[in-house]
């Protein structure tokens, strides 16, 4: 692949990670297409192992986020119908506020359906500090699956350079 080709490769792949890490759009599947696509232009051994190991990291870490945060939520009694209800006014913040209505929203949505259903603000106020770890801790498991997809590329980079 030309050096042009690999530059705006490695610039998807940054576009990739910061959303990775702000959530508003996909980044680890922007990080996952970009070294697939550097992958199979490249060929070779090198370029396929790159590309699937890429892949394959960006897919556990997708699969690990929601079990992770699944179980963390049920350990802490958060309800699915709570994450349900911070969703669609995360969905509705986003709109209303643009770009940091997603959190807003989200975080108000939690605790409003959570006080809804202790009828008491420690409570509601617990579970809601419950869902906004477990957000935090799936950014971190999404964002190391991204990082070891592009550390993968870099290697693959320096293999053929």
């Amino acid at each position: 692949m030309d050096p042009i080709a690999e530059l705006i490769v490695g610039l998807v792949i940054v576009v990739g990670l910061v959303g990775a890490v702000i959530q508003i759009y996909p980044g680890s599947i922007i990080v996952a297409a970009a070294v697939a696509v550097w992958g199979v232009v490249t060929g070779g051994a090198i370029g396929w192992t790159v590309a699937v190991v890429g892949v394959l990291a960006v897919a556990v870490a997708g699969v690990a986020k929601y079990l992770y945060a699944g179980r963390y939520l049920k350990g802490a009694g958060v309800p699915n119908r709570t994450l349900l209800v911070g969703g669609v006014l995360g969905v509705v913040g986003f709109f209303v506020i643009p770009v940091v209505g997603l959190p807003i929203g989200f975080v108000l949505g939690v605790y409003l359906s959570e006080m809804g259903r202790h009828r008491d603000h420690r409570g509601a106020w617990r579970s809601t500090m419950a869902a906004i770890r477990a957000t935090g801790l799936t950014i971190l498991i999404e964002l190391a699956g991204a990082l070891i997809a592009t550390g993968v590329w870099v290697a693959g980079l320096l293999a053929t350079g």
